[in-house]
């Protein structure tokens, strides 16, 4: 197991701290983010302030995401998700869901 991961009955879920790191990396490749935007990312940074993404541009980077974590985010939850930490939640409530 990773470290940090965490079992799930038969699944090892991702750590917050993978989960992150992924996020993370994902920012790092999406159009009109620097690296220092991306080096600045927090649990609290605003998907679309902070990041200037628009909303198209959002909806690509959640399929990005969920296309990483073999997941998907129901899209009520995506109405919900404005920071870099409610998106880490999202994904990990999910993954922990479907594992069930």
């Amino acid at each position: 197991m990773a470290a940090g991961a965490v079992s799930h009955g038969d699944q090892t879920l991702p750590s917050e701290k993978d989960v992150n790191a992924t996020i993370v990396a994902v920012i790092r490749t999406l159009d009109g983010v620097t690296p220092a935007m991306a080096d600045a990312v927090t649990p609290e940074t605003n998907i679309l302030r902070d990041l200037n993404l628009d909303s198209i541009a959002v909806m690509d980077f959640i399929m990005e995401l969920e296309t990483a974590f073999n997941t998907v985010i129901p899209l009520d939850t995506v109405a919900e998700i404005a920071t870099v930490g409610d998106l880490a939640r999202a994904i990990t409530a999910e993954q922990a869901r479907t594992a069930a």
